[in-house]
């Protein structure tokens, strides 16, 4: 098999459990066949079980942002400009990379959340997708996508929830939620 010419945009999205879990999924398939991945983090710790396994793959570059050790709605006003200013300073890093080395495939997790959040601009991102690379595939995460990112977007898949034991009282579980 050669490797494809073309990236698309994916973006995993809804109040469903596992848009994470399906960019990890598709990160570990284009590993699998030899694609290199840049696989960034918005609005988490930066510690989770699956960024673990994702770090041991010589095809996957791990880029965490800042860890989030808060909500955004339980952050101040200062700590929301200082996530925002780092998240800026690490995209355009990330852009640095994607310019200076091969990549195939950037996953940007939680983005959607950070844009929703007001902790990332979203004209960045969509100025980024209007000008990416054109072999290079785009993956974005997060809850609610704007009408623009759907249309940029080529897949969009809507992860809904039907139930979750977090509504039970019951909180993330390591290896499984975290």
């Amino acid at each position: 098999m050669k490797k494809n010419n073309l990236g698309l945009v994916h973006i995993y999205c809804g109040e469903g459990k596992g848009k994470t879990t399906c960019s990890v999924g598709l990160t570990v398939r284009a590993a699998g066949y030899g694609l290199r991945v840049l696989f960034m983090q918005f609005l988490k710790s930066g510690d989770s079980s699956e960024l673990k396994v994702l770090r041991q793959l010589p095809e996957v570059t791990v880029f965490g942002t800042k860890p989030i050790k808060k909500f955004s709605f339980q952050m101040t006003e200062e700590e929301k400009a200082e996530t925002r200013e780092i998240n800026r300073q690490q995209f355009a890093e990330v852009l640095h990379m994607l310019a200076e080395d091969h990549y195939d495939m950037l996953v940007m997790d939680e983005v959607l959340g950070a844009i929703e959040a007001g902790l990332f601009d979203e004209q960045v991102v969509t100025d980024f997708l209007k000008n990416r690379p054109e072999q290079l595939e785009v993956v974005m995460t997060g809850r609610y996508p704007s009408e623009e990112l759907v249309e940029l977007a080529d897949y969009v898949s809507r992860i809904d929830k039907v139930k979750h034991p977090f509504d039970k009282g019951i909180g993330a579980r390591a290896g499984i939620e975290g």
